[in-house]
């Protein structure tokens, strides 16, 4: 199932956790596609595609199926995301490949776990076209987290 809009609270923040963890780990620049499982911000397992690296649809969903089962144990808190460079607010081959992929292994293993893809300035989910961008994301200080709690 897709990300729809309204998006909660819950998935603003692990999506933005997201975003803020791609954005701070990758100078600006090319950074290679990866893909990753797991809950952003904390744990993940990750596939990075290397450069000339050929894969084709079953291997993509091959790939996507070892990070299910790697994140088995993070349960319903799990999430998916491409990570690539680029402008969230165009769509890429790799973002159409890859959530193919993803929700086929999903689908082979009976669950659910959503995917997006993220960028430097936001996320993004493929199937719904569900967007989100950020001009200036920055950390925010802990003053400012607790008097959201």
């Amino acid at each position: 199932m897709p990300v729809s809009a309204p998006i909660t609270r819950a998935e603003h923040r692990v999506l933005r956790a997201a975003v803020l963890e791609f954005k701070e780990a990758q100078p600006r620049g090319r950074a290679p596609v990866s893909l990753r499982a797991g809950v952003p911000g904390r744990a993940s397992a990750v596939h990075v595609v290397t450069p000339g690296q050929v894969l084709d649809q079953s291997l993509r969903t091959d790939i996507s199926a070892a990070l299910l089962q790697r994140t088995a144990s993070y349960g319903a808190r799990r999430w998916a995301w491409l990570t690539r460079t680029g402008t969230v607010a165009s769509l890429h081959d790799a973002d159409a490949a890859w959530s193919s992929a993803w929700y086929a292994a999903c689908a082979e293993a009976g669950v659910h776990v959503p995917f997006v893809v993220v960028t430097r300035s936001g996320w993004r989910d493929p199937r719904s076209g569900v967007i989100r961008e950020w001009q200036r994301l920055r950390r925010r200080s802990d003053a400012a987290i607790q008097s959201q709690v």
